[in-house]
């Protein structure tokens, strides 16, 4: 193990570092099992440049589908594409009302400490994801969000406005391998925002070039059958909302409502900083996912309540071997 991982079997002992020691050692004993882990991201991960540590899980073969929010997916590109133009505002807790006015006049749109360029961020990527759209939407062909991205990535019409290591980007290294990336309620976010009005301002005809939330959910059942008839399959959660609650369904539907025979998340862990008590489903315990049919008994469970932020890098890291 290298310096991160012995630090970390050194010091985290107790509380949620000790969970979160336990389920990095349970991530790497079910890829020692031949088995496979889906990852779920919601919060801002990508603003967050979580795809240093990421990426490199990604091309590692450590992590074999995702699903997250549309934001994380545009988000990544835009941070490679646009990094050298965000504005960082460490005293963001001091802002007044007026300074956040001023940020919107300047074109910025603020996540905690860090503000996103419009201009250079998605109006960078628009210019050549639109014809592309088109494209599909008059040959009669329809894709899923994730592979318009690919598409871009692999014409390497970005490439010259890349700012960053293009390793350090997790869609990037998804692409090389071509993973699935399943994005529900892809209309909650600023590509889903535009495409609305391309449609609205007729640069495109409809949405038909656009494959949809029921059948993103019917690849994902495919994807499960098809890998767990050979691999037991995790389920590593970062926060909760939609990218995590869509995707743990898979098994439920196929067992319960296509009454198909598949086994059970074989591995759960969510990092997560919801209250349980609230009613939050974000924030139950791995054991209420029991009475869902979504883990079983024999299903390795871990809750860490704790900043994801810091805490999913070290459990990368973990996982690499760092």
């Amino acid at each position: 193990m290298g310096t991160v991982s012995q630090f970390i079997e050194r010091h985290f002992r107790h509380f949620n570092a000790r969970e979160t020691l336990d389920a990095a050692r349970g991530w790497r004993r079910l890829l020692d099992q031949g088995g496979k882990m889906f990852l779920a991201m919601a919060g801002a991960m990508s603003t967050g440049e979580l795809g240093i540590s990421l990426a490199e899980m990604i091309r590692q073969g450590k992590i074999h589908a995702i699903s997250c929010t549309a934001a994380n997916l545009e988000e990544d590109i835009y941070n490679l594409v646009a990094h050298e133009h965000y504005r960082r505002v460490p005293h963001y807790r001091d802002l007044t009302p007026e300074d956040e006015t001023e940020l919107f006049r300047q074109g910025y749109n603020r996540v905690t400490d860090t503000c996103i360029p419009e201009n250079e961020a998605f109006r960078r990527i628009e210019a050549v994801m639109l014809p592309l759209v088109q494209e599909a939407e008059n040959q009669g062909r329809r894709h899923y969000p994730y592979e318009y991205f690919y598409q871009m990535i692999r014409s390497g019409d970005l490439e010259p406005f890349y700012q960053i290591d293009p390793r350090n980007s997790w869609v990037v290294a998804a692409c090389e391998r071509d993973l699935p990336i399943f994005t529900p309620g892809f209309e909650d976010s600023t590509t889903g925002n535009v495409v609305v009005s391309w449609v609205y301002e007729k640069k495109l005809k409809g949405y038909s070039a656009w494959k949809n939330g029921f059948e993103q959910m019917e690849l994902l059942a495919q994807w499960y059958l098809e890998n767990s008839r050979e691999s037991p399959i995790g389920f590593f959660q970062i926060g909760g909302g939609i990218a995590g609650d869509f995707a743990i369904c898979a098994v439920p539907m196929l067992i319960q409502d296509m009454r198909i025979k598949v086994p059970y998340w074989a591995y759960f862990c969510q990092i997560s900083d919801s209250t349980t008590s609230y009613g939050s489903y974000s924030g139950a315990v791995p054991n209420e996912k029991i009475t869902w049919g979504k883990l079983d008994t024999q299903s390795q469970r871990y809750m860490i309540n704790s900043d994801a932020s810091i805490v999913a890098p070290l459990i990368f890291a973990y996982v690499l071997g760092w």
